[in-house]
């Protein structure tokens, strides 16, 4: 059986931009029969994050993901349906989910590495459980209910930045939903910011290359900023770090600004916003979300509920195309939006169902592959 792949062609570099031309497709020839245990899945949704950035190097500068190798298939999350089983668990039409999904059209896998995904959860849109409702949306949940230390009626002040990404706009609105009071977001054009406001009930949002962040947070957080979600780092997080209150806490969830640097992660902090977040008492703790486990299912169930009952908006967008994934990716994702995904450096992620890809410019919420 002939499939086609995507394979990592070339490195960009520790410190360099990722381009198309690190990453080629080709088509390999996959076994025509399965082992005892494995399965054969046709690949319906892939994910594509910032932190695949990090997979391009020959060091990914952290102890909980390995780099990609070259001229071999690179991998994420992804959603595919059984079409062959050999394993007790499965059977042919199942949708199975794995975060080590081989970027490829169709694939063999050990069945004791993938979990059934339920349509039902999501209304039938299975590419959510790559991103609302799957590790995102779980990034957000967990980092909010572990680290942000939200208490329902205390008058606190979220703010966001990135917030128009995959994890940022739903942080901002699970912050609501948990109690906030309010929420301002930053993000990078004049769009996103109404995108926010408009659609999903930021009371605030603050166009970082239009106006100066630190006169507008002043204004819209006049009581100060109690939780800071961080996706960015680098000088708008410094920004906000200085304008937040005493015992506060910052929810660590990402650096995109410094993905394309040879820096440890997560970077340390100049040392006079050390020495504020020191003297406040501010916490800055790294989160990382494959620690909690434990809560997936709990936190996969609560955010099936909220999208059920309208309190969580999703947005998608996708576009055929397995061969043009790798392209899309570097150009898009790491060069346009500068590290992450949109024209500032946080923000958007991608995802492919097989044959499509999620591009959105304007949103980055969430951007989709498919295959057909």
């Amino acid at each position: 059986m002939i499939v086609q792949r995507v394979v990592l062609n070339s490195r960009p570099g520790k410190n360099g931009n990722p381009v198309a031309e690190n990453f080629r497709v080709e088509e390999v020839n996959l076994p025509d029969n399965i082992s005892e245990g494995q399965v054969l899945v046709r690949t319906l949704y892939l994910s594509v994050d910032p932190y695949m950035r990090c997979r391009m190097n020959e060091d990914t500068g952290t102890d909980y993901i390995t780099p990609w190798q070259l001229s071999q298939v690179v991998d994420g999350g992804g959603i595919g349906i059984i079409e062959e089983s050999k394993h007790k668990n499965f059977t042919k039409g199942d949708f199975v989910i794995y975060f080590y999904w081989p970027w490829q059209t169709k694939v063999i896998l050990d069945g004791n590495s993938l979990e059934k995904v339920d349509p039902q959860l999501v209304d039938g849109h299975l590419s959510y459980f790559l991103g609302a409702i799957g590790m995102p949306g779980l990034t957000s949940l967990i980092g909010i209910q572990e680290k942000g230390h939200i208490t329902a009626g205390s008058n606190q002040t979220m703010v966001v930045s990135g917030a128009a990404g995959a994890c940022g706009s739903l942080a901002g609105q699970i912050g609501h939903i948990m109690g906030c009071s309010r929420v301002v977001g930053i993000c990078g054009t004049h769009e996103k910011c109404l995108f926010l406001t408009s659609e999903l009930g930021f009371d605030a949002a603050i166009n970082y290359k239009k106006e100066n962040v630190a006169e507008q947070l002043r204004e819209l957080c006049p009581a100060g900023v109690d939780i800071y979600f961080d996706n960015v780092g680098g000088d708008i997080s410094d920004t906000v770090i200085s304008q937040m209150n005493q015992s506060s806490h910052i929810i660590l969830c990402g650096q995109i600004s410094q993905y394309n640097k040879d820096v440890p992660y997560p970077p340390p902090l100049p040392p006079a916003v050390e020495a504020i977040r020191k003297e406040r008492n501010i916490t800055r703790e790294r989160f990382l979300v494959l620690n909690y486990k434990d809560k997936f299912e709990s936190g996969i169930l609560q955010l099936s509920q909220w999208f059920k009952e309208g309190k969580l908006k999703i947005k998608e967008t996708m576009i055929n195309g397995l061969e043009n994934m790798g392209g899309k990716m570097n150009v898009d994702l790491f060069i346009i939006y500068t590290c992450s995904a949109h024209v500032l450096p946080f923000f958007f992620e991608f995802y492919f169902s097989g044959v499509f890809f999620c591009l959105n410019h304007f949103f980055p919420v969430k951007w989709s592959y498919r295959f057909p």
